[in-house]
């Protein structure tokens, strides 16, 4: 069954960060140049939080919200939940709908390793049910027919 490390590696993509100083429009401008929906906040070698595209649509709606003002620190999520490296879909699924969350962090060895979304868990979920129904042997359904009444 496939593990937060193996959709990590299939992703092939590096931790994008950003430091607690910057703007959000400068955070917003490192999303959409990376094409992410949330970006990590690390502070020298610590992640302290993250900020994501539903906490931009919050901070829009504030009256006074200045994104070329405002510091990334200062509105960034920090209850950074985390999930182990060798958690399966099924795992990353529980943990994502329980918590409604769209993004976690994978930690091995006590390190953080990557971010995986709600999407990325989705997508390998649909693989392998794909790669499931392709090894399964049609020919017993073929004859198979549902008598009318």
């Amino acid at each position: 069954m496939k593990t937060a490390e193996d959709i990590l590696n299939e992703k092939n993509r590096d931790i994008i960060s950003v430091s607690p100083d910057i703007t959000v429009l400068e955070a917003l401008q490192v999303m959409v140049k990376n094409n992410i929906g949330a970006v990590l906040v690390k502070d020298n070698s610590r992640f302290t939080g993250i900020y994501t595209e539903r906490e931009f649509l919050h901070n829009s709606a504030k009256s006074g919200f200045d994104r070329e003002r405002v510091k990334i620190s200062e509105v960034m999520a920090e209850d950074l939940i985390c999930a182990r490296h060798d958690d399966t879909v099924p795992e990353l699924q529980d943990l994502l709908l329980g918590k409604c969350l769209r993004h976690i962090l994978i930690e091995k060895n006590d390190e953080v390793i990557g971010i995986i979304s709600a999407g990325d868990v989705t997508r390998a979920d649909l693989v392998d049910h794909e790669s499931q129904l392709k090894s399964v042997s049609w020919d017993y359904y073929e004859n198979w027919k549902w008598k009318k009444k």
